[in-house]
């Protein structure tokens, strides 16, 4: 799979999509097992298989975002959130000027909290913009890929970003993988970040992470997005 867009403007006119997809990403330590890349890479290969599956216009990535709770790892780039808002509305309504309308983001780090007020501003006045996967599509998603940790215990580097990448990319993770676990609580998290929780970055347990859970969260993801295009589309989800 090709996660990165490589359609021309005429195949995009023949398409004639009327949504547009977003992945949004970004830089930032995932232990020593997976690359910087790592939620970037996961949104693409979201982003990729909607937009195959419902015929919608794949972006390329938003690949620096709101990583400032890695701060201190090396590698780790943040942009601040007021860019990010600016980047997005700048992309929406630049699609808007094209004649699409309507912009689905999909979010590939639980740190960019700032999605979900721009898309909430976003359809003050009509539905104009999601947000994709829900909280509620990734657990539907670990359920069905038969899952052993929740999103909870596996936040980081664990479970379900290892078994996406070795789906989508096992080029990119490390072996160290198989002896990486690590779990804690990490009540302060906001004020702390992330390092007074782990020395090595990892919260989750990347151990337990296969191409096969990988390819059916993927597959989870995609089915369930049908809901979220209906709602985007003025219809009701069931």
């Amino acid at each position: 799979m090709h996660l990165v867009t490589a359609a021309t403007t005429t195949e995009e006119a023949e398409r004639g999509a009327t949504v547009a997809v977003l992945p949004v990403g970004s830089f930032e330590q995932h232990g020593s097992h997976l690359p910087l890349t790592t939620d970037t890479l996961i949104a693409c290969g979201i982003a990729r298989a909607l937009a195959d599956e419902y015929q919608l216009l794949l972006l390329p990535p938003i690949t620096i975002a709101c990583s400032h709770e890695h701060a201190g790892w090396a590698g780790t780039v943040s942009i601040s959130s007021r860019t990010l808002i600016a980047v997005i509305t700048d992309i929406a309504d630049s699609l808007g000027r094209s004649g699409i309308e309507q912009l689905v983001v999909v979010n590939g780090h639980g740190g960019n909290y700032v999605l979900s007020n721009i898309v909430q501003e976003a359809n003050v006045v009509r539905p104009r913009m999601a947000l994709y996967p829900s909280r509620d599509d990734w657990a539907r998603a670990r359920e069905a890929a038969g899952l052993v940790t929740d999103a909870h215990d596996d936040m980081h580097a664990g479970e379900i970003e290892i078994s996406l990448l070795l789906h989508l990319c096992p080029d990119q993770v490390r072996e160290s993988y198989q002896n990486a676990d690590h779990t804690a609580e990490r009540p302060h998290l906001l004020v702390q970040g992330l390092r007074a929780y782990t020395e090595t970055g990892v919260i989750g347990r990347p151990s337990l992470g296969t191409d096969e859970k990988g390819k059916a969260v993927l597959t989870s993801l995609t089915a369930d997005f049908a809901g979220t295009l209906d709602v985007l589309a003025g219809g009701q989800s069931l």
